[in-house]
């Protein structure tokens, strides 16, 4: 039966790949790789020989409608990414949304995926929060930040190394020098770092250390403007 399935791959330790991933892409018919040079060591380390197509965001609106056609003609398909889960800031939306609209089934594995472990490596609420992923670069930066300064959930957001100590100035700026956050640095991997503290003091750090690799930036939401003069007068109460 035809069907597509979203497999996750491992963010940098291989050991974080599932039996089950393994023998989905051994079995399907085709996989597609966002980079079929890097993804091409994963699936040589595992002894995977299925033929592999290159489907990212460059060609990924020209290729949906063939790969429905042969999804369609009965053929299985795993999608995978560079690293974690197809599809977040990822290529995989638009093929999924094809396959939900042609009533061909999907199947999303668990598995690795960056945000998660950054997350909870926070310390930082975690019961509400909401995923940004990357912020954008010129046209409408300004306008997100503004809106995000109001934003009481937990955020969560990916940064390129080159970006990370602009963006940390711009915390500074928009959401004060004394909201928390957390640096997640290379997850999963043998130098793996977290750097907590206030916007200030995390952009001090990487002011005098340049950051490398793959980077998960989670932010305290605002403090909710009631809850803090609740929290003053409790205080004020016991003072008494």
């Amino acid at each position: 039966m035809s069907k597509l399935y979203i497999v996750p791959t491992p963010i940098g330790n291989l050991e974080d790949m599932t039996f089950r991933a393994i023998r989905v892409l051994k079995e399907v018919d085709l996989i597609l790789a966002e980079d079929t040079r890097t993804s091409g060591k994963l699936l040589k380390h595992f002894e995977i020989g299925t033929h592999m197509h290159s489907h990212h965001m460059h060609n990924e609106h020209k290729t949906t409608e063939n790969l429905i056609a042969r999804l369609k003609a009965g053929e299985t398909i795993a999608l995978i990414s560079d690293a974690g889960t197809p599809a977040i800031s990822d290529p995989g939306f638009l093929l999924t949304r094809a396959c939900v609209e042609n009533k061909i089934e999907v199947e999303c594995l668990p598995g690795a995926t960056a945000f998660v472990p950054a997350l909870v490596n926070s310390g930082l609420p975690n019961d509400k929060f909401v995923f940004e992923g990357f912020l954008p670069d010129k046209k409408g930066r300004q306008t997100r930040f503004l809106a995000l300064a109001e934003e009481t959930r937990t955020m969560i957001l990916y940064v390129s190394p080159h970006k990370l100590v602009k963006t940390l100035s711009e915390f500074v700026q928009y959401f004060g020098e004394d909201r928390q956050v957390c640096v997640s640095r290379e997850l999963s991997k043998m130098h793996e770092e977290n750097v907590r503290g206030t916007a200030k003091e995390v952009l001090a750090h990487f002011e005098k250390t340049a950051p490398r690799g793959e980077i998960v930036v989670v932010v305290a939401g605002k403090t909710i403007e009631k809850e803090a003069k609740k929290s003053k007068y409790s205080k004020d109460e016991e003072e008494k």
